[in-house]
């Protein structure tokens, strides 16, 4: 007969480390952690395990492949009509370090071809480009017909970053206000559609994710000075965030506010989200029929020499 093992509560303790493992597991893509989580699945119960996933866990988590497999397939649809219509689009993704702006994008593009939905993330300007129009870095990359853009980080990038830690002045932080709208309406006007999302957490939240990064070796490079130097500023931040959306949410280009303290659903909920906004509608495609392998009798195939093969350890 099997002993009852009493309920008790959760020490803080047992609970960070439960939420550091669930950190962890995202890191791995959908399919790796599919199987991890079978696996858990399928081990013995064991219900003194501080690491164990309730039911209600596993049961969001299978919610959250099963919808996430039916989102990209979608986002597959809208990739075939944009490529048939020439559609132009350009999606914005910002918020705060570790929002989880960096995973949205990774699983929106996971499914597509990358020659018409590509990631732009671009580094701290050089001198050269200081000197040059504030938005001419960012019209380098804009899409072409048949293109979607998505922008890790963006020209906004004066309305927060710039502003906090000082890299500009108050006129050249005024000038940007002035500009942007006109900026974005002349994008939308030459055919652009232009979304953008903020990604809002909470300061214990971010506190959590830069103490996983901080456990994480994988995640360690993604932690810079500056990221923790916001930690000191977050209410400049948070003031900064609230002005800019107040002075550059258009009816062109409305900001739209993705709550991201729990990742998978904010994925989910933003994926599901922009789909919403784009017209897009079944295309069809030309069906392929795979030639037949030709045989050529004269035809020798040479050995390649064995010290140019990759040693076979795995």
């Amino acid at each position: 007969m099997k002993r009852k093992i009493p309920n008790r509560k959760k020490t803080e303790e047992e609970e960070l480390f439960g939420r550091i493992h669930a950190e962890f597991m995202d890191t791995f893509d959908e399919e790796i952690e599919m199987e991890l989580a079978d696996s858990a699945e399928e081990a013995p119960r064991d219900t003194s395990d501080a690491a164990r996933i309730g039911q209600d866990v596993r049961d969001f988590r299978k919610m959250y492949f099963k919808e996430l497999h039916r989102l990209q397939l979608e986002l597959v649809r809208l990739q075939d009509w944009v490529v048939d219509t020439k559609r132009k689009i350009v999606i914005i993704f910002e918020g705060r370090d570790a929002a989880g702006k960096g995973g949205t994008i990774k699983r929106i593009v996971q499914t597509l071809n990358p020659r018409v939905c590509r990631v732009v993330a671009l580094p701290a300007p050089t001198e050269r480009e200081k000197s040059q129009w504030y938005f001419q870095r960012y019209v380098n990359h804009l899409p072409a017909g048949g293109e979607v853009v998505l922008l890790d980080r963006s020209w906004y990038n004066r309305a927060g970053v710039e502003r906090v830690m000082g890299f500009c002045t108050d006129d050249e932080y005024e000038e940007f206000f002035r500009t942007v709208p006109e900026f974005e309406k002349m994008l939308v006007r030459s055919g652009i559609q232009l979304i953008k999302y903020w990604f809002s957490i909470t300061d214990a939240e971010q506190q959590f994710r830069f103490l996983c990064r901080l456990q994480d070796p994988l995640k360690q490079w993604k932690l810079s000075p500056m990221d923790l130097e916001s930690r000191a500023r977050w209410e400049q931040y948070t003031l900064a965030k609230e002005i800019m959306i107040e002075r550059t949410s258009i009816p062109e280009a409305p900001w739209w506010i993705v709550p991201s303290v729990n990742k998978k659903k904010a994925r989910l909920n933003c994926i599901d989200h922009l789909l919403s906004l784009v017209p897009y509608q079944d295309t069809q495609r030309p069906w392929v029929d795979l030639p037949k392998r030709i045989h050529h009798k004269e035809y020798v195939r040479k050995q390649l020499p064995p010290e140019l093969v990759v040693p076979e350890k795995y």
